[in-house]
């Protein structure tokens, strides 16, 4: 009899474990997409998605205000994630404008006054040209890969793609000004919505994709809006014209003498 009762208990035992294992395996793939990829990687993808290895950019920007506007069509160029020229093309009276960014260093230059001048850390975070932009802005410098921890907060579908919402905080001996940044970022890795929160967790400004197009084999985010919170009637549009990526960018290219003297 009790042969028969252990016999019985190693059947049920492994009738059980048969019926275990899909299931465990099932749970295995409903599990959310966002769990097997970082929200860090998320950002860094997204960045590497409109700057490649080196990249080449025409756009334009257009500052409105409720009684004028004004446009400016800028060349950018960028190396990694620690080395962009960002340069004024026209129209004439802001043709020569422009900045460098060097790893942790940033330059300005400004034709009227014929100097460069050294950004501080302190002005990284001040208005570019009076857009609603910031140097660092311009710059496209990348210090929220390092200097941030990032979280996946939401995943959900969109228009036949899958959108994540990273929310990324700073390291407390970071030294930046925003409290955190919450960004929607799609499968594709194009960067659909940036917001900037101060160290209260007040919204400050938005940036806002609000077209996307394929430039040189990839999707880009080709116009962008930033908007402060508390202007509703102000913002500023950055219009991409041309962009090519991953091509040989001369040395030079990155230097405080082309910052002033650009040569082609």
């Amino acid at each position: 009899m009790q042969n028969k009762t252990h016999r019985f208990s190693a059947i049920k035992r492994k009738f059980k474990q048969t019926i275990f294992v899909p299931f465990i395996l099932l749970a295995a793939l409903i599990q959310p997409v966002y769990a097997q990829i970082s929200g860090k990687e998320i950002v860094k993808k997204a960045i590497d998605q409109y700057r490649g290895k080196t990249s080449y950019s025409v756009f334009t920007m257009v500052i409105h205000r409720p009684d004028w506007e004004r446009s400016m069509t800028m060349e950018v160029w960028t190396q990694g994630l620690d080395k962009s020229l960002v340069r004024v093309i026209k129209p004439k009276k802001d043709a020569g404008n422009g900045n460098l960014l060097l790893g942790e260093e940033m330059w300005s230059f400004t034709p009227k006054i014929n100097r460069v001048i050294k950004i501080p850390g302190s002005m990284s975070q001040q208005s570019w040209m009076g857009s609603d932009f910031s140097n660092n802005d311009i710059a496209r410098a990348d210090d929220i890969i390092d200097k941030y921890t990032h979280r996946v907060l939401e995943e959900k579908k969109e228009n036949g793609h899958r959108l994540y919402t990273v929310e990324s905080v700073p390291h407390e001996d970071a030294p930046v000004v925003w409290g955190k940044e919450i960004l929607t970022i799609r499968d594709d890795f194009v960067l659909m919505d940036h917001t900037f929160y101060d160290q209260a967790g007040e919204k400050v400004k938005t940036l806002t994709t609000t077209s996307i197009k394929k430039f040189d084999g990839r999707e880009v985010a080709a116009i962008q809006r930033m908007q402060k919170t508390d202007k509703k009637d102000e913002w500023t549009e950055v219009r991409v014209e041309e962009t090519k990526f991953d091509i040989a960018i001369p040395a030079r290219v990155f230097t405080l003498s082309n910052l002033r003297n650009p040569r082609k």
